[in-house]
């Protein structure tokens, strides 16, 4: 069974939350685009047993979050640590800046693709009003955008990036985010990395 995160002896807090693993199911068996029935056969345990349990009043033991797991293809610890999107900004003029010997060139690397990915290249442009606001992508997906013009606010939704011409942000892709335009004719270059 899981520890509510009562303290120990020590003080500190031990366990994983009920919400987190509540947060980390749902978000899981939506990614898998699987219905509560189905993720239940397949780890072997009963719907209302896995109901509970997204619902945070459930109290899994290490046997069940294995097999939802395993169920769900994840590492265990995707379902009981809080998840930290990783976002990366670089301002202009920042970064590993290489310069060319025989010609007035400088090139920045902003991100290097990790093996056995994909990437989609595509050019934005957008203007003031409502923000374009993303459901999170498949698992894994990570974002790169390049301000070219304009400013804007990017990034997960929760925590948004102001970005001026220049700049560059990196921000996983399978959580809600944002592209909102602060000027008129922004545009940017965004990369869609995908396994």
């Amino acid at each position: 069974m899981i520890d509510q995160g009562h303290p120990s002896p020590g003080g500190e807090q031990r366990g994983a939350p009920l919400e987190t693993i509540a947060a980390s199911l749902r978000r899981e068996r939506a990614r898998a685009g699987l219905s509560l029935t189905e993720l239940a056969r397949r780890a072997g345990i009963a719907k209302s047993t896995l109901s509970q349990l997204e619902s945070a009043t459930g109290n899994p033991s290490v046997e069940t979050l294995w097999a939802l797991g395993v169920a769900l293809d994840v590492q265990f610890s995707r379902l009981v640590e809080p998840q930290h999107p990783q976002v990366r900004v670089i301002r202009s003029g920042e970064g590993p800046r290489v310069l060319a010997e025989r010609a007035n060139y400088a090139c920045t690397l902003l991100a290097s693709c990790p093996p056995n990915m994909q990437r989609d290249l595509y050019q934005v442009v957008a203007q003031p009003g409502a923000p374009r606001r993303s459901d999170p992508h498949m698992h894994g997906v990570v974002e790169h955008i390049t301000l070219c013009t304009g400013r804007a606010l990017v990034g997960p939704t929760d925590d948004p990036t102001e970005l001026f011409p220049g700049d560059y942000i990196c921000y996983p892709g399978d959580v809600p985010h944002l592209f909102e335009a602060l000027e008129p004719d922004t545009r940017a270059v965004e990369i869609s990395e995908h396994p």
